[in-house]
């Protein structure tokens, strides 16, 4: 890649009509410092421009988006998913509206005595219902509510114990957990634990800052990584010939519940993890840059969703800013 074309792509970045994609380039790629000028600028313009002002306009009074009851099973544009999608574009935590959606999941999202999140709420009190908890929308959720400043709030907590304590990488095991919640959770927690379900609350587990995570989650953490190292993060474990799902090569944003390559890479590279089993998946990682030096969206959920990301097929700033991020460790340069 000549210079020139470095610097092309870095201002393609850097634009400001996506304020989004341009800050997290000034602070993950570039690594400049919170209180840089262009950085805090670029984080307020996140509110004002692009694409979070468009979901804001559209939210309920109680915090919501749509039906309210239907914050999970309207997919993919019921308030589960958006706050998730407002998590990824860098909304601001002390937003008024921000706030509210976290509010409004944690009270009916979450199922009050264990803290994992159900795709239903109780008709009788209101909050989560226990039957509805599966482990992918909860580490889905407790990011998003990372990501919008409410770790330490005792409902994220909870669910951050949850995670600890239930969510398992069982890869084809004979002897699978039984009891609640693994009798009823089989296709999340069963012989061989649900890969999008292990991704997701590992997705959680890394949000947390490095210094607030306790021995709990560092423990949980080194399970879950194992298990994607285990499948060099693509792969049938057992057959390591095997591609396990070819939807997982193609690069997609947001993903909701499902995951690829690029995420996961992205998750080893802020846990710090460096392990020959990853470079299968940084080959294939490095070998879809096109030779305009971009990546395209390879998968996408455009028209499902409550805004537009970008274009399928077509060349993508938050798929380039991504993998330049997840490969900047490894030689590859804007």
């Amino acid at each position: 890649m000549t210079t020139t074309k470095n610097r092309d792509i870095l201002a393609w970045l850097l634009e400001e009509e996506n304020p989004s994609v341009r800050y997290f380039t000034l602070t993950s790629l570039l690594e400049k410092p919170p209180d840089d000028s262009d950085v805090k600028t670029a984080q307020k313009n996140i509110m004002t421009m692009g694409l979070v002002p468009i979901i804001m306009e559209k939210q309920n009074e109680d915090g919501s988006w749509g039906d309210p009851m239907r914050f999970y099973r309207d997919k993919y544009k019921g308030t589960s998913w958006t706050l998730l999608i407002l998590a990824e574009l860098g909304a601001n935590p002390d937003n008024p509206g921000i706030r509210r959606a976290c509010e409004f999941i944690l009270s009916h999202s979450q199922e009050p005595e264990h803290g994992g999140f159900s795709y239903d709420m109780s008709a009788k009190t209101g909050t989560g219902l226990p039957g509805g908890v599966i482990p992918c929308l909860t580490g889905n959720m407790v990011y998003s509510l990372v990501k919008l400043g409410y770790l330490n709030h005792p409902g994220v907590q909870k669910a951050i114990r949850w995670i600890t304590t239930y969510q398992r990488a069982d890869d084809r095991t004979d002897t699978p957990a039984k009891g609640e919640p693994y009798d009823r959770l089989r296709m999340c927690l069963g012989a061989h634990s649900c890969h999008m379900g292990v991704a997701k609350t590992l997705k959680a587990l890394t949000a947390i800052p490095e210094n607030q995570r306790s021995r709990e989650v560092i423990e949980t953490t080194g399970k879950l990584t194992e298990y994607f190292l285990k499948h060099h993060l693509y792969k049938k474990s057992h057959n390591l010939e095997e591609i396990s799902k070819p939807g997982w090569l193609r690069p997609g944003f947001p993903l909701m519940y499902q995951t690829d390559i690029l995420e996961l890479l992205l998750l080893f590279h802020e846990l710090g993890i460096r392990d020959p089993r990853l470079q299968d998946a940084i080959e294939i990682l490095k070998n879809k840059r096109m030779t305009d030096g971009t990546w395209k969206l390879g998968s996408s959920f455009n028209g499902r969703t409550p805004v537009s990301i970008e274009k399928k097929g077509g060349s993508s700033k938050w798929i380039t800013l991504r993998a330049l991020i997840a490969l900047k460790e490894y030689g590859v340069t804007p």
